[in-house]
């Protein structure tokens, strides 16, 4: 068994970059996630990874035992997800991704939930507005809000989200009331920007049809929670879906703007490998997310 263990630690080692986030994805502390990794080099007799300024990356020989382990480990989880499901009885880890607003306003509070149900389950939820690949990464499910991506994933969707443009009042009564789409090239707006960021421009739903702006701002940032604080402190004009805005319109602390050209809906939904599909965890997990946000959806 220790070996088995040290086998995974080191393959969520070379996939996350560091001795402390693979240890923490595992429940280990960096002291006993270290060890395994020690224990490991001296069954084999040979350096597995190497410490650069940044990560930890592995050496040619760790390179060429990851790409055969992580296999086995792979195939020992698929195993035991197999046995949990013929007991009926769902258990294991569920690695799961979503964008920020998703992640804290849906995703998040049914995880406990979620547990409470299956206690043999644990979640690992990682949020981030950036586009993650799950094979890369060992992710099993992840969130996503827009487009769906070209992929061999298996997509279930949540819902259609209606997206709106707002601003705080006191930047409408400094810079003006944008009466058609136009006069947002003239406005501060918050843009998602980061690498390969398709957010490089608004979308708008008109009588004559889509129309597509290149729309500037002093500020960007790769995080919309981000860009939502700077709209609530009077920088600029946000584009967001308005399950995460609802709250902030009710009170008048945001105003939408353009109400009769909006954005075109987001699709939000999920993906997952195929392979998955089989592993009674996963599907649990899935039915119960999806069931429950197009509730929360539904009645905000």
């Amino acid at each position: 068994m220790p070996y088995l263990e040290s086998l995974k630690v080191f393959v969520r080692v070379v996939e996350l970059g560091s001795i402390t986030s693979g240890g923490r994805d595992l429940r280990l502390t960096p002291a006993v996630a270290s060890k395994r990794i020690k224990e490991l080099e001296a069954r084999l007799g040979t350096r597995l990874l190497n410490r650069t300024t940044r990560k930890l990356v592995p050496t040619e020989a760790g390179r060429l035992f990851y790409e055969h382990v992580r296999g086995v480990v792979a195939s020992l989880e698929e195993a035991e997800a197999s046995l949990a499901g013929f007991e009926g009885r769902p258990r294991g880890t569920v690695r799961v991704t979503a964008p920020l607003g998703v992640g804290r306003r849906l995703v998040a509070p049914l995880v406990p939930r979620f547990c409470d149900l299956f206690p043999e389950v644990d979640v690992r939820l990682r949020l981030s507005d950036r586009r993650v690949d799950l094979f890369e990464e060992e992710l099993d499910v992840a969130f996503f809000l827009g487009t769906p991506p070209d992929s061999a994933l298996k997509l279930r969707k949540v819902a259609d989200c209606p997206r709106l443009l707002c601003a705080a009042p006191e930047y409408l009564a400094r810079e003006g009331l944008p009466e058609a789409p136009d006069d947002l090239l003239a406005h501060n707006c918050l843009l998602l920007r980061y690498p390969r960021s398709p957010e490089y421009y608004w979308q708008l739903e008109t009588p004559e049809g889509l129309v597509k702006l290149e729309v500037r701002g002093r500020y960007d940032a790769d995080e919309g929670d981000v860009l939502l604080s700077w709209a609530l402190d009077g920088r600029g004009i946000v584009m967001k879906p308005r399950f995460e805005v609802a709250g902030h319109l009710a009170s008048g602390r945001l105003v939408e703007v353009l109400p009769l050209t909006p954005p075109p809906p987001a699709i939000l939904g999920c993906l997952y490998p195929h392979r998955k599909l089989q592993d009674p965890k996963v599907q649990r997990f899935i039915d119960f997310l999806l069931r429950h946000m197009r509730l929360a959806l539904e009645h905000p």
